[in-house]
Formats: C-alpha cells, structure tokens, sequence
C-alpha cells in the first residue's frame, strides 16, 4: 500500500517537530537570523540598516529597536510596488502571488505576497506536516490508498496585471502545487478553481460520488454545504454510506465547536478524526498535534518569527503600540490573551496580523485561536472573545437539544441608561430549542462560567442584562455572504462585533425586530 510506502518519510519529520519542546528559542532566534540575512540586499533591509544587524543570539534587541511594527496600511506602499514588478522590495526577487484577502464587512481587499520561499517553508510544509502528525497519531490509517476532497478557494487566481496574480490563498496553493499531489486529490483543479460557488458545488458533487474519498480538508461552513449537497445527490442519510472509508477531516479558518454536533450527526462514527489546522494568507502557524487536546502546536520553523502584545496593552485611539508593549515568545504566559506579531519569508516584517491567541503550554508551545482583534464586544468591559462565544453556543445547545448553523453577536445600548445594555444575538438554528428563553438561560450561564469580566457585569445587572436571542431565517447568513461576494473560501459572517452596523444590517435582511427574547422566564 502507497501509505505504508510513504509513513517512514513522514513520521521522521515527526520526530523532528518534537524538538519544539525543548529547543523552541534557539529554533526562533535561527529563523529570525536567517530572514535578516536574506532580507539584507531589500529596500526594506537597506532603510533598516539589516547590514549592520547581528543575526545571532543577540539579533533580537537590534531587531527590535530597528524595525515598528507594521499594520497592512503600512506595508501597502511596499506591497503596490511589488504587485508591479519591482524587485527586491520586502522581500528578494520578483513576487509574482498574491494572496486576496478582505475584511469581513468591508470590500477593501488586501493583497498578502505569497513568494516562493514563504509557500515552500511555511503553506507547503504545514501541509506535509499535517500529514505526519496525522499518521503519527494514528498508525492503522490508509491515508494515501484513498482520495483527498480539497475545498478550496471560491474563485480562480485573476491577473492584477501583466507580472502578477492574485486569489484566494488556497487558490493559489492549489495553482502552485506539486503536480504529485493532484494523484491523491479530488477534485480536479478545473472544478476547484471555479468562479461560480453554487455551480461549483454542483461540479464536485458529480465528479466525487464514486470516489474512494477518505479525507477531507476545508472550512468547516462551507464543507457542511458540500457534505449535505452529496448527501442530497445520493439519497442517504449520512456521508459514510456515501464514502464509507471516510476518516479524517482537516478544518481551519474558524472555530469548528459550532459545527461538531452537526458533523457527528452526518458522519456518526467513532473512527472519524478531526484534526485542526490554522493555515492563514499569512502564513502556516499552527497543526493540532494531540487528538485529544484542541491546542495547536506553534509551527516554530517554517520562515516565521513570532512575537505577541497583550491585548490589554493595544490602543484603542489608533495611537502607536508601545515598544516594551511587543514580547518575544521566551516572555509570553498561559492564560493571557495576544495579538499575534509575525515577521514572515514573505516580506511581513513585525506584521500585526489581527489575529488574537492564548498559550495553553510553553513546552512545547501550544494556543488556542481566541478571536480577531477586530471580532470581539467590549462595550461594557465585559471583554468576550469569540472563543467563548463558540464554547458558550456549544454548551447552551447540548443543554437545550439544539443545534446552531450560524450566528453574530453585537451589543445594544439602551435608551434609557447608556452605562446599560446587552448582547443581541441573532442565530440561525439548524434544530431550534423547544423555548428561545431557556437557550438565552443557558447561554448566559456557560459565558459566566467561562469569562469572569463578563459574570462580573452580569452580576445584578451592573452593566449587562440578560441576553437577548433573535432567530434568523433560513439561509439568512449564506444570503449576506452571497450579496457581499463572499461565498466559499475563508469568508464568514464575524461572529462578534463591537458595534451594531453589522448587526443592523443583518436584521433589516432578516425581517424582524429584536424583541424576541430579551429576559428569562
């Protein structure tokens, strides 16, 4: 068998990703050196004097001081001309991928360099190594005897102009991949790299019902769409009496607790793996190295070094971050939240990717997602991250026998007091619970026992009063991605908002007022 053939090369990059527990500093401080020496011949390394830069142990503290960190509207000159062909800029050489990517709300597209180096060391290899630590943890598995589904990007790479392209980032893996690789997958790149969302569901559908299909590897959202439209085409009940050597799926781009109980239902078996990773158009940072533990592993050689903020340390005047505010790895502490700063093989230099996570281990070094620093409600210091919001939905449906496709949040000021409000949140139930009042009970239950700022303002009703609970129809959320031009890839409606325009424009799509379940009974 082709897996048998294969599991020695990779359990031998296993073994060496065991080392992060013991070497992690030493592994950072080298690719740290090694991006200031390749960079040194750049624009960008001319006007930070990386020549005269040390790029052994002590390059940090010249680092540092030497280079800001840098916001997507800081790198955007840089970036423009890189787009036109210039050489040499941020990074060596002429880049010619860019990965789009866009604010949730907003059509402003940014434009991330995908160069060879940072596609090699970081996307290709995070893949290679999903591989390892999968077989690693599961020595029975047949992966390569079987196809790999690949859901991918929801439109082709498209010219920015004669020396570039752009797409969505797993477009543009996909354009550049191994043609090996295109042996174990399905679909065909043809199909994956449709334009049309809907047609394209279609097309995998009818080219993949008679595949021997055993992995799966996407956004959990949109495979859900897949998943139910094969179902649908096969007249069957579950995906196993469609693929019924189904074993693993490989999920990323946002938090799968919402969506577990729906997939354990369309898969029901007790053999289906599900295995995180966190693959952005940044770069490849994280792999969920333990089955049983939801922490991803801090992918610590792949062309990146990492630096953190504390969250409670960012500005919220747009004022500059302070410098002792920006900590090496050596420096974080578990149970913290971070907005996470990279300096990547692809011209991201201190890169505040927008992005926030928590240590669980520092040997090794291990976090979960905890939210966007954009994608949160502060509007009373109640401080809810979006992955409290995620464990707080899961709770609140298993206590109520519900089952959640999608939801946003948004706080609501009242009228009366504006030191007073509370949480709307509008919802999109696959399984409804029998009483929307005993959901808000039990949802605001689970996020007092998980944020502490959040029961403090709860307490009497201080600031915050019960939540209130809006259901939205069907396809509400599927239908404001499809009139923004956001369907497939990594596209989702943000889960929390500081402010209520996101909410107020899904509620005018959703036809109804928010008065549904302001109090429990």
């Amino acid at each position: 068998m082709l897996t048998t053939l294969l599991r020695p090369l990779f359990l031998r990059r296993a073994r060496v990703i065991e080392t992060y527990a013991t070497e992690a500093h030493a592994i950072q401080r080298r690719q740290l050196g090694q991006l200031i020496r390749t960079a040194r011949q750049t624009e960008w390394g001319h006007v930070h004097c990386f020549d005269r830069m040390p790029v052994e142990s002590d390059a940090y503290e010249a680092f540092r001081r030497a280079v800001p960190v840098s916001a997507y509207e800081d790198l955007q000159p840089y970036i423009r001309r890189m787009i036109d062909g210039q050489r040499n800029v941020l990074w060596p050489g002429t880049t010619r991928w860019f990965a789009q990517s866009s604010g949730t709300t907003d059509a402003r597209s940014k434009y991330i360099p995908v160069t060879p180096d940072i596609l090699r060391q970081a996307h290709y290899a995070g893949g290679f190594d999903t591989v390892a630590l999968y077989l690693r943890n599961n020595p029975r598995s047949r992966f390569f005897d079987k196809k790999g589904l690949i859901l991918g990007g929801s439109h082709s790479p498209s010219p920015l102009n004669a020396r570039a392209h752009c797409g969505d980032l797993s477009a543009v893996l996909l354009q550049n991949l191994n043609p090996l690789v295109n042996l174990v997958r399905v679909p065909s790149r043809r199909i994956i790299l449709m334009d049309e969302w809907e047609a394209k569901i279609r097309a995998i559908v009818r080219s993949t019902r008679k595949a021997h299909v055993g992995s799966l590897s996407g956004i959990p959202s949109w495979m859900l769409v897949l998943i139910e439209a094969v179902i649908r085409d096969a007249g069957a009940q579950t995906l196993l009496e469609v693929w019924p050597d189904l074993e693993v799926f490989f999920h990323g781009g946002v938090g799968f607790e919402p969506y577990r109980d729906r997939y354990a239902r369309l898969i029901p078996s007790s053999d289906m793996r599900y295995m995180e990773t966190y693959n952005a158009s940044e770069g490849f940072f994280g792999l969920q190295s333990e089955p049983t533990d939801r922490s991803l592993l801090l992918m610590l050689d792949y062309g990146i070094f990492y630096e953190c903020i504390p969250t409670t340390a960012l500005p919220t005047d747009g004022s500059p971050i302070p410098p002792d505010a920006v900590l090496p790895l050596e420096e974080v502490r578990t149970g913290e939240n971070y907005a996470l700063v990279i300096t990547t093989a692809g011209g991201l230099w201190r890169y505040l990717i927008g992005d926030t996570i928590r240590f669980t281990s520092l040997r090794p070094y291990k976090f979960l997602i905890t939210g966007r620093t954009k994608h949160f409600i502060n509007a009373f210091g109640e401080e809810l991250m979006v992955d409290n919001a995620e464990r707080a939905i899961r709770q609140a449906s298993e206590a109520t026998s519900a089952a959640v496709r999608a939801y946003t949040a948004a706080p609501l000021y009242l009228l009366t007091d504006r030191a007073k409000g509370r949480h709307r949140w509008l919802i999109e139930f696959d399984t409804p619970p029998a009483s929307l009042p005993a959901f808000a009970a039990a949802l605001d239950t689970a996020l007092q026992a998980l944020n502490s700022d959040y029961a403090a303002k709860r307490y009497k009703e201080i600031s915050l009063q019960p939540p209130e609970i809006i259901p939205a129809r069907p396809g509400l959320f599927f239908d404001w991605l499809r009139s923004h031009g956001k369907l497939g890839g990594q596209h989702k409606v943000p889960p929390l908002s500081n402010t209520s325009d996101l909410m107020d424009e899904l509620l005018a799509m959703n036809g109804t007022k928010a008065t549904v379940s302001p109090a429990f009974p």
